[in-house]
């Protein structure tokens, strides 16, 4: 039997950190809340959540994404965040302002509550937690029991079947970012626009 000091329980942010760790082997850092550092076991593709979901439906197979407020993250293998800028201007997105960024080595993501969690209103990281309504929460899980890393988007063409490869995702994701872009500058019916008299 382990003993805890003054018979305390783990507080919730430290399970949360101990089941990543343990259950997927990802390093965590901070306490509340708790971060998984990008660019050792993942690197993540960030863009806004209007644009996501309308990705989600054109991509029906992923790496683990994630959504906190206004923002989702893709999940992605570890050195993908170098390869954006290139691809982007490769995929002719090259000088185009696009709500699409990365988080590579050196980055922190919070920690969304664990894929055992149920939906956000009812949110649990450990048992009897409960996740905030605006905590980083998983979308697309990442399997504990299996290997998260070989079905995260890659380089190159075709995928491994698991996921789509890098190309694919992020040519999905900018096309969705500038259309979330050009939505937001059309007026709305009856509004006039700058200029206009």
């Amino acid at each position: 039997m382990i003993l805890r000091a003054h018979g305390a329980e783990p507080s919730a942010p430290a399970a949360r950190s101990r089941w990543y760790e343990r259950e997927l082997g990802w390093p965590t850092a901070g306490s509340d809340p708790v971060e998984l550092l990008t660019g050792v076991a993942f690197d993540v593709i960030e863009l806004p959540a209007v644009a996501g979901f309308a990705m989600l439906r054109r991509v029906p197979r992923t790496g683990p994404v994630a959504v906190e407020g206004a923002w989702m993250r893709l999940l992605v293998a570890t050195g993908s965040a170098d390869e954006l800028p290139g691809l982007l201007d490769w995929l002719e997105w090259g000088g185009v302002a696009l709500d699409l960024g990365t988080i590579g080595a050196g980055g922190r993501i919070t920690a969304p509550c664990p894929a055992h969690c149920r939906p956000p209103s009812l949110a649990a990281g450990a048992p009897g937690e409960r996740c905030p309504q605006e905590a980083a929460v998983w979308l697309r899980p990442p399997d504990a029991k299996g290997e998260v890393e070989p079905t995260l988007p890659r380089a190159g063409f075709g995928g491994d079947g698991g996921a789509p490869d890098l190309v694919r995702l992020v040519s999905t994701a900018a096309t969705e970012c500038h259309r979330a872009r050009l939505v937001r500058a059309l007026p709305l019916p009856g509004q006039r626009r700058a200029g206009e008299g």
